[in-house]
C-alpha cells in the first residue's frame, strides 16, 4: 500500500521538546549534535519525513552520485573527514552514520514524519507541529519552544524539468536525475543528457561506458575545476603521522584560506580567474573545444563551480564515449530532440539534469496566532530568522563554500540564542526591524548580479526580503560571517524578547 492510500487515524496525544529539527540532513544531525552538546539539558527530537537520514544523500541515487565540494569542509568541523576530498553518497552516509552512532542520536530521530503544518501561540509562546506518519499513516502532532528548520531547499519528491514542445511524442524515455528509476536499462543505448551543471558532469563519465553513446546537451556552459581527488597537504601530514583530529583543521583551514583567496579574486580580476579556470579544461580537451563547450558567457562565482575529479567528463569526451552539443531546444521528435541549430539528436533516453524546484521552508503551513504566514513578506535576519516569526531559524547555506558550514556557525548561534533565553527567562523572541531601519530599502533575498542560478531565479518570489544593511542579508562570505556571527549582540534591539514561561500541555493518560 502506498503512502497516499494508508488510511489516516486520529492524532495522538501531543508530545513536547524544548526544541524541534525539522529534517535528518547534513544540517538537522550536525544540529542535533551541537544542541547535545552546547545544551544538553534541552529536549529535543528530530523529525525526517524519509525513512533515514542523509537528505540529499539518500533521495539521488543516480550513477556517480558525489559531493561537488571537498569533504574537509563539507563534513563537520567536528569529525575528521578521512576520505578522499571528493566523495561518493555513500560514503557521506557513512560518515553521517557514524555521527549518529557515536553520539547517540538515535533515539531523537523519528523518520517517515512528514509535517503539514506549524503553527505558533504567542498565548503559550509554544509551537505545535502538526505531521502525518508514513509508516501508519497516523496524524501525530508535537509542541516545542524552539522550531529549527534544517529541512534545505528544494523539493526532493521532484526534480525541475521545463516543458519542451512535442515532449508527449517522444517513442523514448525522458527520466530525472532526482527521481532515478531502479529499472533504467542505459546498455547500448543513445542517450542524451540535458544540462550542464554539477549533476550533468557527474552523470555523464559515470554512464558513458554502459552507453552506446552519451552526449551532454547544453544550452550554456558551466565553469567547472579539474584536478586529482586527493589532497596532497592531507597525504603529506598522514605520512608524518599527524593525528587525524589536527589533519583535517590544519587541510580544512588552508582549503578555506585558498577558498577566500580565489573568491576575492573572482570579484576583483574576473578575467584572469576565467583563463585559469579555461585552462583548466583545456588540459584536457583542448582549447577549440574548450572555446566552443565549456566557455561561460558569465563572470566566475555568479553560479556555483563544482569540482570535477580527475576531469573525468573531459577524459570521456576526449575518448568519444561522449560528445558536447551546446544549442537550444526546438522540440522534442519521436526519436529525439531537434534543435534550433536544425540538428536533430537521436536518443533512446533523455535525461533532464535540468535543477530543481525551490522549497521553502519545508512546503509546511505556517501560521502566526491564527494568521497564515506568508515568508514573502518578512524580512530575514542574517538569512536565518525572519521579522514576526518568533522562536524560528531556518539553516540555509553558502553557495561558494560548503553547505556545512554554515550549519555548524547557525548552530553555534541557536545554541547561544537558547542560552541567553533562558538567562533572560524569555521564553519569545522575535526579530523585528530597528527605528533606524524602518525606512530601509528592501530587495529580493539575494542580488541576482551577485548569484543567479535557475533554481534561484524562479523561487526568488517565495523567499523573504533583504535589507541594505549586513545584518538583515544573507551573506555569501563565510570568511566574515564565522568572525561576525558568533559576536552578534543577543540584546541589540533587533531581538524583541517576551513571555516567562512556556505553557507546556498536561500529559495525556
Amino acid at each position: 500500500m502506498n503512502d497516499a492510500a494508508m488510511p489516516k487515524g486520529p492524532a495522538t496525544a501531543l508530545e513536547h521538546f524544548d526544541v524541534l529539527i525539522v529534517g535528518a540532513g547534513i544540517s538537522g544531525i550536525g544540529g542535533a549534535y551541537h544542541l547535545k552538546q552546547q545544551c544538553p539539558g534541552k529536549s529535543f527530537v528530530v523529525l525526517e519525513t524519509l525513512e533515514s537520514f542523509g537528505g540529499t544523500w539518500l533521495t539521488h541515487t543516480y550513477p556517480g552520485i558525489r559531493s561537488d565540494s571537498d569533504l574537509y569542509t563539507f563534513g563537520y568541523r567536528f569529525k575528521p573527514w578521512v576520505g578522499p576530498p571528493i566523495a561518493t553518497a555513500d560514503e557521506i552516509l557513512k560518515y553521517m552514520g557514524e555521527v549518529i552512532e557515536e553520539n547517540d542520536l538515535s533515539p531523537h530521530i523519528r523518520y517517515r514524519h512528514r509535517i503539514t503544518n506549524a503553527t505558533w501561540s504567542s498565548r503559550d509562546n509554544l509551537w505545535t507541529v502538526e505531521a502525518e506518519r508514513l509508516d501508519t499513516g497516523q496524524a501525530v502532532a508535537f509542541t516545542c519552544n524552539f522550531l529549527w528548520m534544517c529541512q534545505g531547499y528544494y523539493r526532493h519528491s521532484e526534480g525541475y524539468t521545463p516543458e519542451w514542445p512535442g515532449m508527449a511524442d517522444f517513442k523514448g524515455r525522458i527520466v530525472h536525475p532526482q527521481t532515478w528509476p531502479d529499472d533504467l536499462d542505459l546498455k547500448d543505448k543513445k542517450v542524451v543528457v540535458i544540462g550542464s551543471g554539477a549533476t550533468a558532469a557527474t552523470l555523464v563519465p559515470a554512464i558513458a561506458d554502459d552507453c552506446g553513446h552519451v552526449t551532454l546537451l547544453q544550452r550554456s556552459p558551466t565553469y567547472f575545476i579539474p584536478g586529482r581527488n586527493a589532497n596532497e597537504l592531507a597525504d603529506i601530514l598522514r605520512e608524518l603521522k599527524i593525528d587525524e583530529a589536527w589533519i583535517h583543521e590544519i587541510v580544512r583551514r588552508k582549503i578555506l584560506h585558498d577558498q577566500d583567496l580565489f573568491t576575492r579574486r573572482s570579484f576583483e580580476e574576473p578575467e584572469a580567474v576565467k583563463q585559469e579556470l579555461l585552462a583548466g579544461v583545456s588540459a584536457f580537451v583542448g582549447p577549440e573545444i574548450t572555446e566552443k563547450h565549456f566557455t561561460p558567457s558569465y563572470r566566475p562565482w555568479r553560479q556555483r563551480i563544482a569540482f570535477v575529479p580527475d576531469g573525468d567528463i573531459f577524459q570521456c569526451v576526449n575518448r568519444g564515449k561522449a560528445s558536447v552539443v551546446t544549442d537550444e531546444i526546438e522540440r522534442f521528435t519521436e526519436q529525439g530532440i531537434l534543435l534550433k541549430s536544425g540538428q536533430e539528436l537521436e536518443a533512446d533516453i533523455v535525461i533532464t539534469a535540468t535543477g530543481f524546484n525551490l522549497n521553502v521552508l519545508g512546503d509546511i503551513s505556517f501560521a502566526v496566532d491564527g494568521k497564515p504566514l506568508n515568508f514573502a513578506d518578512t524580512v530575514t535576519y542574517r538569512g536565518m530568522m525572519f521579522t514576526g516569526v518568533p522562536n524560528l531559524v531556518w539553516v540555509f547555506g553558502y553557495f561558494r563554500a560548503s553547505w556545512t558550514l554554515r550549519a555548524d556557525l547557525v548552530a553555534d548561534f541557536v545554541c547561544r540564542l537558547l542560552t541567553h533565553m533562558d538567562e533572560k527567562g524569555a521564553r519569545k523572541v522575535t526579530v523585528e526591524l530597528r527605528p533606524e531601519d524602518k525606512d530601509m530599502p528592501l530587495s529580493a533575498w539575494i542580488d541576482p548580479e551577485n548569484f543567479n542560478p535557475g533554481y534561484l531565479m524562479r523561487g526568488m518570489h517565495l523567499l523573504p526580503k533583504r535589507g541594505d544593511k549586513p545584518e538583515w542579508q544573507h551573506s555569501q562570505d563565510y570568511w566574515r560571517e564565522k568572525e561576525e556571527l558568533p559576536l552578534i549582540d543577543l540584546d541589540d534591539s533587533a531581538f524583541v524578547y517576551a513571555g516567562t514561561k512556556a505553557r507546556t500541555p498536561e500529559p495525556v493518560g
